[in-house]
């Protein structure tokens, strides 16, 4: 797939404070990259940079292989936009602000038209499109942010944590719209720091803090890397010895912590797997009352490469 994004060595300083520190990745033709990293870690800093707000201090940026120093306003034509902090006109009507951002990419007459219906029933305004966007929540007000950074057809769309500060069910909706839109053959760089959306949504990702990239990869591939396969944690009418013992038949379950009713073992990567090491405990004659399984995840991942938790 051809690269629709690339970044190479970007650098932000402010000052004593460098908010991004070299990061380097491309993003690929009809993929969904995302960055992952808690508030501060540099994400909104180089969606800027890449959109042109902020100049780098150091680094390149090209979409679709132009570079945005070189010819910003080709780049920008190409780019749709959704900021962190929802940017759209309260006064007017949901149709109102598509007119208007259509208007300002050069879209009239019939084709603004059909492109303004078609987006507001894809973010599922169509019923209340030409009500003041004051009257909307929180949830509609940032469906139609996301439409409007979509209204000029963009072959690449940065959405800086479109769902921040919204219910379940509209992030769902929003997480929904993205899918969509990359169906139809866009790209998307997300950013965001729930570990959930970017497990469901990201094609790849990168974790980032402190302005750095710390892994890059599928999600499949970031778990792995913590070298650690999944913990099983069981409680039942077993003592801690009879446990061990049938722990140490199965291949590859290291007991981590073992106690008189109950216990928790690792399953290693590479070996046969949760379902085997049960079937040994099983066979063993051992009896349980609970079972718990805990696989490896983002947040698991996060915390090795920077000793704090995503939420921190």
């Amino acid at each position: 797939m051809a690269p629709v994004l690339e970044v190479r060595a970007l650098r932000k300083v402010f000052g004593d404070l460098t908010a991004v520190d070299g990061i380097s990745f491309t993003v690929n033709e009809g993929e969904i990259y995302g960055f992952l990293g808690p508030n501060g870690a540099g994400k909104t800093t180089s969606i800027s940079m890449i959109c042109g707000l902020l100049d780098p201090t150091e680094g390149e940026v090209l979409v679709q292989g132009i570079g945005i120093r070189e010819n910003p306003r080709e780049v920008k034509r190409r780019l749709g936009v959704v900021p962190q902090e929802v940017a759209v006109y309260e006064e007017l009507s949901a149709r109102q602000n598509l007119d208007f951002w259509g208007g300002i990419f050069g879209l009239r007459g019939g084709i603004l038209k059909k492109r303004v219906a078609e987006l507001l029933e894809q973010v599922g305004l169509e019923d209340r499109a030409d009500e003041p966007v004051k009257n909307f929540s929180g949830g509609m007000k940032r469906r139609l942010n996301l439409a409007m950074g979509l209204v000029h057809d963009p072959q690449l769309i940065l959405l800086d944590e479109p769902t921040v500060g919204i219910d379940p069910q509209a992030r769902h909706k929003i997480l929904d719209i993205v899918k969509e839109v990359v169906a139809q053959g866009r790209t998307v760089l997300y950013t965001t720091h729930y570990l959930e959306e970017a497990e469901d949504l990201c094609d790849r990702l990168a974790v980032i803090d402190h302005g750095r990239i710390l892994a890059e990869g599928t999600v499949d591939g970031l778990k792995a890397q913590l070298g650690e396969g999944s913990l099983l944690t069981v409680q039942g009418q077993f003592t801690a010895a009879s446990l061990t013992a049938a722990a140490a038949r199965v291949e590859g379950l290291q007991p981590v912590e073992i106690a008189d009713g109950r216990g928790m073992l690792m399953v290693g990567n590479g070996g046969p797997g949760v379902s085997h090491s049960l079937e040994g405990l099983f066979s063993a004659g051992l009896t349980f009352d609970d079972i718990n399984i805990k696989e490896p995840n983002l947040e698991d991942l996060f915390l090795k490469l920077t000793g704090r938790e995503l939420r921190d």
